[in-house]
């Protein structure tokens, strides 16, 4: 394993774990801790790739460049994947709680809105008697505001996991293989939750193996919106939103048939088929490739001459660049040598 690819990881694991202690030895997922734990963990992968930053003495412009924190060089595509990431997350959430219904996985309360009475009244509050106007509020400002209240915890994790890892590891292990190790990789990275049982509470430890399988499959759709458009911000809404309405959707079902987290909804299996079948487009109709900027002095790749001499290599972010060894000199023609006379 290369420096700074383990410099990265140990730092975001281990603060991870570091965060999450007060969860293992303080009563579990209970609010308020496990909402304080849980975003200071989003930041550690951002902590790591700045301390892979700190050891490559990159300049922090060249750096947000090619980790991706800018716009990318197409600007305009950006937005668009911006906007797309805004209305399609809630778009798919919301189908994942259709097909989930259809298929008998969850029964829907719409008009007493049981699950969602039961949950306040499991924070000791009590549910307000107009609850359909406070449930369509609390989902129109999940899916409105939701991107925005969550960018910055949401940056936190896609800075490291997208904007550095996903092009590092598409690079050396092809496009599809780089995007399914990755998404492994941030599932993983979140058993200090899932351990205890988070997001797929019947499960309790084998909640961390559950989570991985979604990971991977929403990787491999973040992944995308990353290298399409070169910038992370895209994934950073789509994360953003996701957090937001993920758990809102579930919470239009009966508290006397609880929906299974496992089947049912975006984060069940119901979600995987359709994030797996959303990544499987993408990839086929909308080819992406790793972002490869040229180095220092040197031109992009198909920008030089024909017969001229090939650029060097771009150094990855937190490796250091090789030396370019200059041409030999042409060694000048021997002169012609006058005949003999006779």
């Amino acid at each position: 394993m290369k420096r700074p690819l383990l410099i990265f990881l140990v730092l975001a694991f281990g603060l991870s774990w570091a965060a999450a202690l007060p969860l293992w030895f303080g009563g579990g997922l209970v609010p308020p801790q496990l909402q304080v734990m849980g975003t200071l963990m989003m930041f550690t992968p951002a902590v790591g790739l700045l301390g892979v930053w700190a050891l490559s003495r990159t300049p922090f412009r060249q750096w947000a460049r090619q980790t991706g924190l800018t716009l990318g060089e197409r600007k305009g595509r950006t937005w668009m994947l911006v906007v797309a990431a805004w209305l399609g997350v809630p778009l798919l959430t919301f189908l994942a709680l259709g097909i989930s219904a259809a298929v008998g996985l969850v029964s829907l309360d719409l008009d007493r809105l049981s699950l969602l009475r039961a949950s306040w009244g499991a924070q000791g509050v009590e549910a307000p008697a107009d609850l359909s106007t406070v449930a369509v509020v609390q989902a129109v400002i999940a899916v409105v505001a939701g991107p925005v209240l969550n960018a910055v915890p949401a940056l936190g994790e896609e800075w490291g996991w997208r904007g550095w890892l996903v092009p590092r590891l598409v690079a050396g292990d092809g496009m599809l293989a780089g995007l399914l190790i990755s998404g492994a990789v941030w599932g993983l990275w979140h058993a200090p939750l899932t351990l205890l049982g988070y997001n797929y509470p019947r499960l309790g430890s084998w909640a961390a193996l559950a989570f991985i399988g979604f990971c991977v499959v929403a990787g491999v759709v973040l992944g995308w919106l990353r290298l399409r458009c070169g910038s992370v911000w895209p994934a950073v809404v789509a994360h953003g939103s996701l957090n937001a309405v993920a758990g809102v959707a579930l919470l239009f079902g009966d508290a006397a048939q609880p929906p299974n987290e496992l089947l049912a909804g975006i984060t069940g299996v119901v979600g995987w088929v359709l994030l797996a079948l959303l990544g499987a487009v993408l990839l086929r109709f909308f080819p992406v490739r790793p972002p490869q900027p040229a180095g220092p002095g040197h031109p992009a790749e198909g920008s030089g001459r024909a017969g001229a001499a090939e650029p060097a290599r771009a150094a990855e972010p937190g490796e250091a660049a090789e030396p370019v060894r200059p041409a030999e000199p042409v060694r000048p023609a021997e002169p012609v040598r006058p005949a003999e006379p006779g």
